[in-house]
């Protein structure tokens, strides 16, 4: 394997805070929201979840590439990020089951990225001032041209992108004698989800993200899935109508991330643009119905207003962020549906709060949510 060669690159923020470094992945120019993510393994899941659509990411873990890349590690048919900031970025990797190197899957992909800047200041930076739209350059463009470039990107506050990234046609997982349909909305669903609800026996039908009703409810499904996905959940009113027409018709409904959003939207309640957003793989939620504290993985910019949910007669919270008390999980009470702003398929990340996509089969099979004794998943009601 041969090192690859480097050029000086820049990354400009858009309160004007500028960064050197040297190139990784393609050549060129790049825009979109900076946020970071903690984790510290998992980058190619990472790079490929349509969550990131949009958005410029910076790693924190100081070695990115070392590893390699490998087909089954894919959350989506291709890397979702707009451009990478990392400290080292590295062509050689010490994996047997690696198939290439990070940088040659960037250019095949397209990816910008920068790499030699120092990942510290810049998330340090991020804590404080918050996510913010950035550009990335290679192309050796003066900051001047970058800065007028960057005062031309919306920012993400009243973006619909999930109907950018979600499929383009319905397609049909699992086995015929699989018992459990789910009709599965797709707004920008990772794998793994999908793999969580096949291996739980069941048949899922996934949708694109602005399906109708009427059109899903031909398939009568026994269950509806609202996936996670990029952009501001405020401007998906058409995601937001089909889940208050599944409440009403009260099938059991499960939302993850964007999902979540999505419900509680449906139920009144209001959204906002968090300062910067949670994404990593060490996030500590408490289940306030069992008592239990799961490691999540998270990813997403905006969340639903604590107080707001707290006087709603029909939500109960029942996962709470212990890092800043942001809501992690709701429940309807009179209705059969429940969601949480986490991600419990959990790649990458510790398995915590797979018991999730227990209870939702569960639930398609009649029984009560978060009641199960099994000791094993930690969810026993006091």
């Amino acid at each position: 394997m041969k090192y690859f060669d480097k050029v000086p690159a820049v990354l400009l923020l858009e309160d004007g805070t500028v960064y050197h470094g040297m190139s990784a992945g393609k050549i060129g120019t790049t825009t979109g929201e900076i946020c970071f993510c903690t984790g510290m393994t998992g980058y190619q899941e990472v790079f490929t979840d349509p969550s990131y659509h949009g958005q410029i990411l910076v790693m924190t873990n100081v070695h990115i590439g070392n590893y390699g890349v490998h087909r089954q590690e894919k959350e989506s048919d291709s890397v979702k990020i707009e451009g990478l900031v990392c400290r080292n970025f590295t062509n050689l990797y010490s994996r047997k089951q690696a198939e290439g190197s990070l940088h040659e899957y960037f250019l095949d992909e397209d990816v910008i990225g920068i790499s030699d800047v120092d990942t510290r200041s810049i998330v340090r930076h991020i804590r404080d001032k918050g996510a913010m739209n950035a550009i990335i350059s290679s192309s050796g463009v003066t900051v001047a041209k970058l800065k007028e470039q960057l005062s031309k990107v919306p920012s993400m506050a009243g973006l619909e992108l999930a109907s950018e990234v979600s499929t383009k046609e319905p397609y049909i997982l699992g086995k015929e004698k699989d018992q459990s349909k789910v009709a599965v909305l797709d707004y920008g669903i990772k794998q793994n989800i999908l793999n969580c609800l096949i291996e739980r026996g069941c048949r899922v039908q996934v949708y694109p993200a602005k399906t109708s009703f009427a059109e899903i409810e031909k398939w009568n499904p026994e269950g509806y899935f609202l996936s996670n996905g990029p952009g501001d959940p405020s401007a998906m009113k058409y995601a937001v109508e089909l889940a208050k027409q599944v409440l009403e018709i009260d099938k059991p409904l499960f939302g993850i991330c964007l999902g979540h959003q999505i419900i509680c939207l449906a139920n009144g309640l209001k959204t906002y643009k968090m300062h910067h957003g949670h994404r990593g793989i060490n996030h500590p939620v408490k289940n306030l119905i069992s008592g239990s504290c799961e490691i999540t993985t998270q990813n997403h910019g905006f969340g639903v207003r604590p107080e707001e949910i707290e006087k709603h007669d029909k939500l109960e919270i029942t996962h709470i962020n212990l890092n800043d008390k942001s809501i992690e999980g709701i429940r309807v009470t009179n209705k059969k549906a429940f969601s949480v702003q986490y991600h419990p398929e959990s790649t990458p990340g510790p398995h915590d709060s797979r018991y999730l996509f227990d209870e939702f089969v569960n639930m398609m099979k009649g029984r009560e949510l978060f009641t199960s004794s099994d000791a094993s998943i930690s969810i026993s009601a006091n």
